[in-house]
């Protein structure tokens, strides 16, 4: 049976959830698509010591201030889990969770959107789909003889997975940083890290909230034609959170080039070098989940689809939401999707009356 509605949302984690709030504001009906089966989007499966970079208070989607945490200043992946539940619940947004939507297909006047529990017609469709779904994994050579094992981050969970191990965190960025120092600090695991690059630390000062104030400057300099400031990227890559700290301080992190290949049983390095290794855990990013749009026939090269701030610019009625500064500034983050969706919903209404 085919359903109808205004808006169809592909995808109920935290950009989802910011449209629906919008939406509603908007006085649009909608339904919210999610694949997942409980509220949480990928903040449910996050590895157990992470934390959020900001303060609860600087950290909340819009209309609701995320209550703080009790004994912590940046609260835990758990907290923020059950902040996107009672979020959900709060405003009575129309969830279908455990929902995956296969495809989005044009439809006369209408998008046709496939989800496998039934087909929706819509006459707009927000993708919030975000990329915890769709890790990327490096062809580096020998990733196929290695004997050890392997995982994303995506899979990684906590220390005593790895109690006794040698583990090789490859990736220079913000969960490399903290996936190495988890290991590290744990005592038991010795780890190696890998980056292409040198590891850019932030200044120690620096958390979420200077984050988000830079990225919006980059964003509104561009907007008037001044010249970029580089945002984020200028001042570093990754974020010297307290366990990060900890570990560098304490001389703990074994940091190495990035190797050129595996083999059977660990690393070769560029100098010809080996290291035997158990594990290796590629904390090599992730790429934004869009295969649910392929019947549009939108994504150009290297698979980037143009958008004009959230709206497609191939197809107007289709606005993407929550993929990094792509479709708005610090737009991957709780803080940061509030006002690319609050413009997405405004856009939305003008389209339909």
């Amino acid at each position: 049976m085919t359903q109808h509605t205004d808006v169809v949302v592909v995808g109920g984690g935290q950009a989802g959830l910011a449209a629906g709030y919008h939406l509603r504001r908007q006085h649009l009906d909608f339904v919210i698509l999610d694949a997942e089966a409980a509220p949480g989007g990928a903040w449910q499966h996050m590895w157990d010591s992470l934390h959020l970079f900001s303060p609860a208070a600087h950290s909340s989607l819009p209309g609701r201030l995320m209550p703080t945490q009790p004994g912590e200043t940046y609260p835990d992946a758990g907290h923020v889990v059950d902040y996107l539940a009672d979020y959900e619940k709060r405003y009575g947004l129309p969830m279908q969770h455990g929902t995956r939507v296969g495809a989005v297909r044009r439809d006369g006047e209408k998008l046709l959107v496939e989800a496998d529990s039934g087909t929706w017609r819509a006459r707009a469709v927000i993708s919030a789909t975000g990329t915890w779904s769709r890790p990327f994994l490096p062809a580096v050579p020998g990733r196929g003889l290695f004997a050890g094992r392997q995982l994303h981050t995506v899979n990684y969970r906590r220390p005593a997975d790895f109690a006794g191990q040698h583990v090789v965190v490859v990736g220079g960025g913000n969960s490399g940083a903290q996936i190495a120092a988890d290991l590290a600090l744990a005592g038991d695991v010795t780890v190696t890290w890998a980056t292409r690059r040198p590891p850019r630390f932030l200044p120690d000062d620096i958390d979420g909230r200077v984050l988000f104030d830079v990225a919006t400057a980059r964003r509104r300099a561009l907007d008037e034609g001044r010249g970029d400031t580089g945002g984020v990227a200028s001042l570093g890559d990754i974020v010297a959170v307290p366990p990060v700290r900890a570990a560098r301080d304490a001389g703990l992190l074994d940091l190495k080039p990035m190797f050129p290949r595996l083999t059977a049983t660990g690393i070769r390095w560029a100098d010809g070098s080996r290291s035997d290794a158990d594990a290796v855990i590629w904390c090599t990013g992730f790429r934004p989940a869009l295969a649910h749009l392929a019947p549009l026939n939108l994504r150009g090269p290297r698979g980037h689809v143009a958008t004009a701030g959230t709206r497609a610019v191939g197809e107007p009625r289709l606005h993407l939401l929550g993929y990094g500064d792509w479709t708005g500034p610090a737009s991957a983050t709780l803080i940061g999707v509030g006002r690319p969706a609050r413009d997405a919903a405004r856009q939305i209404r003008d389209l339909l009356i």
